[in-house]
């Protein structure tokens, strides 16, 4: 069980109601998956600030080797001119990033919204709650998903919904209009192409997240909703430093993505310096909510995507993801204590049987 490098994501010390003292208590969790969330995307992230977060995880006996996420700028997705000043900081981000000893850098490339649903406070039959998203239930207005993810929030800032940047929602999907698909993917390659050479000299890894959920929205396009997308992402540019995130939950919420088999695929070429490991529940056509990490709980076969991980001999970094509030907890949607530190001891429970049994 030593390669698998298990975290779990934190907020930080102003706006976590979690502490570190309480994830270093969660069952071989060394790593502390955090980020900056003061400074505004697009602006270089201060040295010293990388510093006090990494001495404040160092401090309280865990390690801070992943990132997530360094946002990316929205011109950079657009494709402005302005992309090569907001590029220039991204870089020095990473070469700060680098003196601290981050591995490993989680980003994105949505357009407008990062993840978002429909309910972040389903009622489930047990008496948790989670998060839900139904495609009919989707408002026509973007203005209203706002809102109503706001309102849902409980107080807690979301991750990749930067209040300031979206308070000019109208102005923003004015500036995509023209980006399609395959203009999104180039900008993508024009991100790349000027930032991997320097994650090579540097020795931190970009692994892109998928798109959540996995298909347009609003008439703005995905570029990492399936397997093929993947191909087209890794052909952008040729390097191991340019990876991929695998996230069970997003990819998984189209029912025709088949986790092991990406894995599989993907693992072996050394492009998955980490991976998001959760479970959802199908219950109609575009429609799902999380779930508790065991098989049983939702629609992924949870034994089969670590199995594909071990068969891979995959020794990168790990996390639970979204999870329920469970035992009264009101905490941020997805990011509970409890049922992601349960979620932790399942998989780790399902890696010690895979160890066991493959000797």
């Amino acid at each position: 069980m030593a390669n698998l490098k298990m975290g779990f994501r934190w907020f930080g010390q102003k706006d976590d109601p979690i502490s570190l003292a309480e994830i270093r208590q969660i069952p071989q969790t060394k790593q502390v998956v955090g980020a900056l969330f003061d400074v505004p995307v697009g602006e270089v992230w201060p040295q010293e600030k990388i510093d006090a977060l990494k001495k404040q995880v160092e401090d309280a006996g865990l390690k801070l080797e992943v990132i997530e996420s360094v946002n990316i700028h929205d011109d950079i997705k657009i494709g402005l001119p302005s992309r090569d000043q907001y590029i220039v900081n991204y870089i020095q981000t990473i070469k700060n990033l680098s003196k601290a000893g981050i591995k490993v850098i989680c980003y994105n490339f949505m357009p407008v919204f990062d993840w978002l649903r429909t309910d972040l406070h389903h009622q489930l039959a047990d008496g948790s709650n989670a998060m839900m998203y139904e495609e009919s239930k989707l408002p026509k207005d973007p203005k209203d998903l706002m809102a109503e993810m706001t309102s849902g929030s409980h107080g807690f800032s979301l991750p990749g919904w930067e209040p300031e940047r979206l308070a000019a929602l109208k102005d923003l999907f004015a500036a995509y209009k023209d980006v399609d698909a395959e203009k999104l993917r180039e900008n993508l390659k024009y991100f790349l192409d000027a930032v991997i050479p320097v994650c090579e000299k540097y020795d931190v890894r970009m692994a892109m997240h998928p798109d959540d959920p996995p298909k347009p929205l609003f008439g703005l396009p995905r570029i990492f909703k399936d397997r093929d997308d993947m191909i087209k992402i890794e052909q952008l540019h040729e390097s191991r430093y340019n990876g991929f995130t695998i996230c069970t939950g997003s990819l998984g919420e189209n029912p025709l993505n088949d986790l092991p088999s990406i894995i599989r695929e993907f693992v072996p070429k050394d492009r998955v310096p980490f991976m998001h490991v959760r479970n959802i529940k199908y219950v109609g056509e575009n429609a799902f909510h999380e779930s508790a990490h065991p098989s049983s709980e939702g629609s992924l076969d949870m034994f089969d995507i670590m199995k594909a991980l071990h068969d891979t001999d995959y020794d990168g970094y790990i996390r639970p993801d979204h999870g329920r509030n469970i035992w009264g907890e009101d905490g941020r949607p997805g990011y509970g204590l409890y049922d992601r530190a349960l979620g932790i001891t399942y998989l780790l429970g399902l890696w010690e049987a895979l160890e066991k049994t493959s000797n």
